[in-house]
């Protein structure tokens, strides 16, 4: 997986390329959650990526716990109909912010 990390104000974007999973989740662990020190809003878009295992759902449910935790709002973007699928199936449709 690619992670790219912008800035645009505020708002720290990270865009993500390839699968999330249990190879993939540590990186993005190990990026994404120290943002949340000083990010005000967080904003992941995943129209590159392909597949999102129950290793990755665990760093974007950590994700969101971290978000809530620091007053900060994470976003996914670009979410594809497959993973979409995924987040629907197993209710996390319902927990993350999905624009």
């Amino acid at each position: 997986m690619d992670i790219a990390k912008t800035q645009e104000g505020d708002k720290t974007i990270f865009g993500l390329v390839g699968q999330i999973d249990t190879r993939t989740a540590p990186e993005l662990q190990e990026t994404l959650i120290p943002e949340f020190d000083t990010a005000k809003e967080i904003m992941l878009d995943l129209s590159e990526v392909t597949y999102v295992s129950s290793a990755g759902l665990r760093i974007l449910l950590l994700g969101e716990k971290t978000a809530k935790a620091k007053s900060c709002l994470m976003t996914l973007t670009g979410v594809s109909e497959e993973v979409m699928e995924v987040f629907e199936m197993t209710g996390f449709d319902e927990i993350l912010h999905i624009a």
